[in-house]
């Protein structure tokens, strides 16, 4: 998934983006090249870090480390055998029970396999971890896609409500907790991570505020964007139908370089006002593509230097290929 830097950072004098793709495509090609020996290593560090948690303790894994042992002494299980371990922790246990580490939040499914949503614990750590993953993609893609670091992406990212456990410790979506994060609010610079939404916009709790003015700093900037997304194709594709209805109170902020009265949280507005700049010149543009019988092409039609369109379609999601491709 991609993450997005505060617009105002820079590259340092030193930065070479040629030598740190090198060196990821490098790490990649160590850790699946000999991927059984890794895995092994990962395991036995798990089961280092936390031998002493209840969980293992109680299963008599007695301090064992290999895999083979870990095999025969832990069963699979499903998340409804390690619920009630979970459910000391949001109620305020703070023992180990499942991890040495101390829990910093829990993160929640999306619900949509059916039933409740499900309170996954996890560790200050892991942000790290997920911080590396998401960063292994656009060394990979830019193997195939030249001059990706010349331009901008325009990446429609949002985040979801969050609640508290009766411990007190917070219960949100992975995606809300990766962006809330310092992880992704204070990146340093990557040509990669150069988005035309600011983090005031992705940050935003109101769902159409957000939408708003993520699409209009994307047209503001439209020569710019080399790439455009949503984390999965439905949220982009609900983009783009957000701008066939909102497409003329668009142009009229950028024919005018005023906001729309709508958007009413000053950081976003104060965010978009560093981008936004009376251009008539461009409105004329976006009415004339807008106002056309078919949106078949718009994409490329308004952001005319997009290479690629970046959202998961795997799963329930392929049902969208056909759209996207339309546009």
């Amino acid at each position: 998934m991609p993450e997005a830097p505060k617009n105002t950072l820079k590259p340092t004098t030193d930065y070479n983006l040629e030598l740190k793709n090198k060196k990821t495509l490098q790490f990649i090609e160590d850790v699946t090249s000999n991927a059984d020996e890794v895995q092994k290593k990962v395991l036995e560090e798990i089961l280092s870090r936390n031998a002493h948690v209840e969980y293992l303790q109680t299963r008599g894994l007695n301090g064992h480390t290999d895999r083979e042992t870990f095999k025969k002494t832990m069963p699979v299980i499903t998340y409804e055998d390690i619920q009630p371990h979970i459910d000391r922790i949001a109620n305020g246990d703070t023992s180990p029970i499942l991890s040495s580490n101390p829990i910093s939040e829990f993160l929640t499914s999306s619900g949509t396999s059916g039933g409740e949503r499900k309170l996954m614990p996890t560790i200050e750590e892991e942000l790290g971890r997920r911080s590396l993953l998401y960063s292994l993609l656009m060394p990979v893609m830019s193997q195939f896609v030249p001059g990706l670091d010349e331009g901008k992406g325009m990446y429609f990212l949002f985040i979801k409500s969050e609640a508290k456990t009766p411990g007190g410790l917070v219960a949100r979506p992975v995606l809300t907790s990766y962006y809330k994060s310092t992880h992704f609010k204070n990146r340093p610079y990557d040509p990669y991570t150069n988005y035309t939404s600011p983090n005031e916009t992705i940050l935003c709790p109101d769902s159409y505020q957000s939408m708003y003015s993520q699409m209009l700093c994307g047209l503001c900037q439209h020569k710019e964007v080399l790439r455009v997304g949503a984390v999965f194709a439905s949220g982009f594709i609900r983009a783009i139908k957000f701008l066939e209805k909102h497409w003329r109170l668009l142009c009229n902020d950028i024919r005018t370089g005023t906001i729309d009265s709508q958007i009413t949280d000053q950081s976003v507005s104060e965010a978009v006002m560093k981008i936004l700049k009376p251009d008539p010149k461009l409105a004329d543009f976006i009415e004339a593509e807008c106002s056309k019988d078919s949106w078949q092409g718009i994409i490329t039609r308004l952001w005319p230097n997009t290479k690629y369109v970046d959202v998961i379609v795997t799963g329930t999601m392929s049902q969208y290929i056909p759209t996207l491709d339309y546009y």
